[in-house]
């Protein structure tokens, strides 16, 4: 469900305004004196404070000059024809003094209007008492007491600007401590990623490089050895350098990931023929039916169907040994299609080869291109691996 914003455009809160703040004095003014001199007064004060209402917030220093000057000009001019305005005339003074303390932070600006509102309003009392047509209407005390109230306006609006002001900070804090947070996290899995890659170097490297010295002595005395094992040690050593290799890149990447380029070509199918040999110098038969133009796929699909086929190859001869394998490899415009079966192995599995993890790392390859993974037991004691994966979302 989303989250529906209530908040009214900036035109529709300035004449909600203006029409509750206005309004009212015209609602009280029978009440106060129905004469036409009152509401020919009233009615151009309200046509000036309609206006100042309206640019309150880009001008809040002028408008509450302005409106103060329209009232105290309203009030005279009534009061020197017998005519007096509701109490309620007051109301746009009090929203102007508001937005005064809530809009203009300059303490110097606000004081300036504030005692020009308060000159206006001490020489419109003068020239009132100088012109008012009866002693009921020459202000004083009455006025003042109307005004007293008035400067709680503007310290409620100064009160909701620090409040702003405050949760602006409040905000600027979180988000810098939200920052931190993220940040400290990067380190401590930067140091994490360190330390792993200190435990693969200090678990697997040492034991790869003895693997491969000791094939290395086993090659040197190639004459010694027989036919079938001098192209199994020499697979032997191969694989241990890849490894070792691709070990290499893996802890540069672990220690810095920004620095992920490897250290070895990224495989593809161009590496196909060599994945393949090794399959076989490992004692291991393969039949393969192949496009001829699977070279021309993108880099991601071919680095995703090379490490399914090199998983689903050394699967097969750690479970199913001496098993035929049958490997096709074929794509349209859409899509690629992966498959490998073996049949049931002719030879018993090494116990315990493997930790599970193969099929797994697989389907989340495939998974992350957005393609269909699938693998299981065939009818005849054999095992099957499909992958298909999408071409067109990387424009193939």
């Amino acid at each position: 469900m989303g989250i529906v914003d209530v908040r009214w455009p900036g035109w529709g809160g300035d004449a909600g305004l203006v029409v509750l703040t206005l309004v009212p004095p015209l609602l009280s003014q029978p009440y106060a004196d129905p004469s036409g001199p009152a509401w020919v007064a009233l009615t151009a004060y309200e046509a000036v404070a309609a206006v100042v209402l309206v640019l309150r917030r880009r001008l809040p220093a002028t408008a509450l000059v302005v409106g103060a000057g329209a009232l105290v000009a309203a009030l005279v001019a009534a009061a020197a024809q017998n005519a007096k305005l509701s109490p309620l005339a007051f109301l746009p003074l009090a929203v102007l003094l508001y937005n005064l303390g809530s809009r203009c932070p300059r303490w110097t600006r606000a004081l300036m209007a504030a005692a020009g509102s308060a000159a206006l309003f001490a020489a419109g009392i003068w020239v009132n008492r100088a012109t008012a047509a009866s002693p009921g209407l020459r202000g004083g005390v009455d006025v003042l007491a109307v005004l007293a109230p008035l400067p709680l306006a503007w310290a409620m609006g100064f009160a909701a600007r620090t409040r702003q002001t405050l949760l602006a900070a409040a905000e600027q804090r979180a988000a810098d401590a939200s920052r931190a947070r993220a940040m400290e996290a990067e380190h401590v899995a930067r140091r994490e990623r360190e330390r792993i890659a200190r435990e693969m170097h200090d678990v697997v490297a040492h034991s790869l490089t003895l693997l491969v010295m000791h094939a290395e002595i086993l090659r040197s005395h190639g004459a010694e050895l027989p036919g079938w094992a001098r192209p199994q040690v020499d697979a032997l050593a191969a694989a241990g350098r890849q490894s070792s290799g691709d070990l290499r890149g893996l802890l540069r990447m672990l220690r810095d990931p920004a620095d992920a380029t490897a250290l070895l070509p990224t495989p593809g199918f161009g590496e196909l023929d060599a994945l393949l040999d090794s399959h076989r110098a490992a004692g291991g038969t393969v039949e393969v039916r192949k496009a001829d133009t699977l070279e021309s796929l993108p880099g991601p699909v071919q680095l995703a169907g090379y490490r399914v086929l090199q998983e689903a190859l050394v699967n097969a001869r750690r479970h199913a040994p001496g098993a035929p394998v049958r490997l096709t490899l074929d794509h349209g415009p859409t899509q690629l299609r992966c498959e490998v079966v073996n049949d049931r192995g002719t030879r018993r599995a090494t116990a315990g080869a493997g930790v599970g993890h193969g099929l797994t790392g697989m389907r989340e390859r495939v998974g992350a291109l957005g393609g269909e993974f699938t693998a299981g037991p065939t009818g005849d004691g054999g095992f099957r691996v499909l992958v298909t994966m999408p071409l067109e979302v990387f424009g193939g």
